[in-house]
């Protein structure tokens, strides 16, 4: 089992060019029985969509000169780590402007910093007791990784499978280093607490699921959703953005989330329907008293990773948005929107009563659409 206390958490900084390890050296543990049956009945039984979370744990591992996460390698499994691999070397090799991951390398560091900020801002507000809820968090390792999270109640939350198989690799991952004395690297939570729910967020009754696991509506709190809202059906992503913006007339609240636009959806008709082509206008539309975008390759979204004026990110940066196609070759512009967004009471036009509800709902009202 994990234990709570002390551990890495830090993000480092990018490294010299010599990072690049042409072989890829599979965790011991990795290759231990129960760990390897786990991650067979992943691709026997989770669809494409669900696997997409082993395959973003890859490309944290690979990328671990820039991202500290020790359990992303049991996390992925070998399958997806030897996938993302071979699509790096193959981009390294052919000297690429893109290599292979550094994508979703930016995202996960922007979404890192722009969580650290966000819960020093809760602080600041007065919030003492600050709640993060990870969304659709996949194989997301952030409540054992970063150290601002110290004074934060954390929630992973996905379906009952996901959840239950997270916690199966962790634990078989763990027992396996410990009978076979493999390398397990010390890994503690550095999150004050950690619930682990299990519900579909496509159904109307979400959020209240969330509460009987002990989140509550008057606490401030940060939500990430990294890498959901273009899987979802537009109906189900704006329930989902909607209770959130609810409660800014309750709680001090933080939106993280990555949009799509719509051309972007053109990758995966089968996969990505939920696309905004304007973000920030949407979320102030629906409660939030602010929003700021950014794109990768943006000040705030390079961390050293794409400074290739050339490459694709930074093409698409110059650009004007309202653009369908790429001037230089023609293409559909194909974009990455990463968007913070606040509200508060103090910024609501409803004011938070005393015993924490608005002065027009209740704040079980924030579980059904408006």
């Amino acid at each position: 089992m994990l234990k709570p206390g002390a551990g890495g958490g830090e993000t480092e900084q990018p490294s010299p060019a010599g990072w690049w390890q042409p072989e890829l050296k599979v965790p011991e543990v990795l290759l231990s029985e129960s760990v390897k049956r786990l991650h067979a009945s992943i691709e026997e039984e989770w669809d494409s969509v669900e696997r997409t979370a082993c395959q973003t744990a890859a490309s944290r591992a690979l990328w671990k000169h820039v991202i500290h996460d020790p359990l992303a390698e049991i996390l992925a499994g070998e399958k997806h780590l030897r996938s993302s691999h071979g699509k790096m070397m193959a981009d390294r090799l052919n000297n690429a402007r893109e290599i292979s991951g550094v994508m979703l390398a930016v995202r996960t560091l922007w979404f890192d910093s722009k969580l650290e900020a966000a819960v020093e801002s809760l602080r600041a507000f007065g919030e003492a007791e600050t709640q993060v809820v990870l969304l659709g968090a996949g194989m997301d390792a952030r409540a054992y990784r970063l150290k601002c999270l110290k004074d934060s109640s954390v929630f992973e939350v996905d379906s009952q499978k996901l959840i239950r198989m997270k916690a199966d690799l962790l634990n078989a991952a763990a027992a396996a280093a410990e009978q076979e004395g493999s390398f397990w690297p010390e890994v503690r939570l550095e999150a004050k607490s950690l619930t682990r729910v299990g519900t579909d967020i496509r159904e109307v009754d979400w959020l209240e699921t969330l509460q009987r696991h002990g989140f509550s509506l008057q606490k401030g709190t940060v939500w990430v959703l990294e890498g959901i809202l273009y899987y979802l059906r537009e109906p189900h992503a704006m329930h989902v953005l909607r209770c959130i913006a609810a409660n800014c007339c309750v709680a001090p609240t933080v939106l993280l989330a990555d949009f799509m636009n719509q051309h972007s959806t053109s990758l995966s008709r089968s996969a990505f329907h939920f696309y905004s082509d304007w973000p920030e206008e949407l979320l102030p539309s629906l409660g939030f008293s602010a929003a700021t975008l950014s794109q990768i390759g943006d000040p705030d979204a390079d961390f050293g990773l794409v400074t290739d004026p050339s490459n694709l990110f930074n093409r698409l940066r110059r650009v004007p948005r309202t653009a369908e196609t790429d001037p230089e070759d023609g293409t559909p512009c194909r974009r990455l929107y990463l968007v913070h967004a606040t509200g508060s009471p103090t910024t609501s036009p409803h004011a938070r009563t005393h015993d924490g509800s608005s002065s027009t709902s209740s704040s079980s009202s924030t579980s059904s659409s408006p």
